[in-house]
């Protein structure tokens, strides 16, 4: 364990072994992560691009900053098991669990070929196994609490609900009663929260009174808990794998909280005068994808020259992307009612 000081706040961290966890990644998977943590962040920035073009509607919520937390959740806990929800910051988890940058560009345009039709936008996207990004804050916490108990009904053991939320809906009354139920009813729920320290706007410990927020809610319920480094992919990823063993053990509830710096404002409208540039530009020094670069260079799994093809060649294919948002067709109008009530 180390601490970390943050504003009036000091943070005991669960840590990893790099080396250990890089070695038992091997090259092949550590390269096929950097991939994904390069999809986000370019997928993000063009993403914004468009919005500032106007060519996306309503609402953004960039995740770049953060990508290592549900990166590392992912590569964890597999791709193709499990049970997920977050936020409406959902670009991240549905490109890793599927969803291709063409798909989720076009539904960021508002386009027929989008990842939900044209009709969710930039806080709704969804795969087999994501149950959608949540538009309402603190909206996510009891459909992760019935994930878990799905998962806990059907018996499937192996398994377990994953549910993403920010600092900020915490303090939400749905929090609250998803952990009572879940703690009594021994679900097999893993609760992250990402803790951007900000809220929307809003200093955390001018806004939550107990601090570090996990391990204080998780001693209210009577529930193991873990603060880890969120721009650290390495702790990120061991943490999940022990929290994941031992709730498939236990069958209980788990809360990680990751302690991150989002690089934007809450949202593409937020400006984020809360945060001086000389703030920022610290904060970005900690950039998780420059550390675990930082890493690969290390352990000569990838040189510099290696890496700045790969980053150029996913930038391309998310610029393509935007041409084939802009080609394609926007929903028929007689379509507009269809999917929006459950049958």
């Amino acid at each position: 364990m180390n601490q970390k000081k943050n504003s009036c706040v000091s943070y005991n961290f669960t840590t990893q072994d790099q080396d250990k966890v890089l070695a038992s990644l091997g090259e092949k998977k550590a390269l096929e992560i950097l991939d994904d943590m390069l999809t986000i962040r370019h997928f993000e920035q063009r993403g914004e691009q468009a919005y500032q073009m106007g060519k996306v509607w309503g609402f953004y919520h960039s995740y770049i900053g953060q990508e290592a937390i549900q990166t590392a959740a992912v590569y964890a806990l597999g791709k193709e098991k499990n049970l997920w929800l977050t936020t409406y910051r959902c670009h991240a988890l549905a490109l890793l669990l599927g969803m291709t940058v063409e798909e989720g560009m076009c539904e960021l345009y508002g386009k027929a070929n989008g990842n939900a039709g044209g009709k969710g936008g930039s806080m709704h996207f969804y795969t087999p196994n994501m149950f959608g990004g949540m538009g309402i804050v603190g909206g996510q916490w009891p459909v992760g609490a019935g994930l878990a108990f799905s998962l806990k009904y059907q018996n499937r053991r192996d398994e377990i609900a994953i549910c993403f939320g920010g600092d900020g809906s915490v303090v939400q009354g749905t929090f609250h009663e998803s952990m009572n139920l879940a703690k009594l009813w021994e679900l097999p729920l893993l609760i992250v929260i990402e803790n951007n320290q900000l809220g929307m706007g809003t200093q955390v410990e001018r806004a939550i009174a107990a601090l570090p927020i996990g391990e204080n809610i998780a001693k209210a319920y009577k529930a193991k808990s873990y603060t880890v480094n969120g721009m650290n992919f390495f702790d990120m990823y061991g943490t999940f794998q022990e929290a994941s063993a031992y709730i498939k053990e236990k069958q209980e509830p788990v809360i990680l909280e990751a302690i991150v710096q989002r690089f934007r404002g809450h949202s593409i409208s937020d400006a984020a005068h809360y945060r001086t540039k000389e703030e920022l530009k610290k904060i970005m020094e900690d950039d998780p994808i420059t550390s675990y670069v930082g890493a690969l260079y290390k352990a000569k799994m990838i040189t510099e020259e290696k890496y700045q093809e790969r980053s150029h060649k996913i930038r391309d294919r998310v610029i393509e992307a935007m041409g084939f948002a802009d080609e394609s067709p926007f929903p028929d109008v007689l379509t507009l009612e269809k999917g929006v009530f459950s049958e």
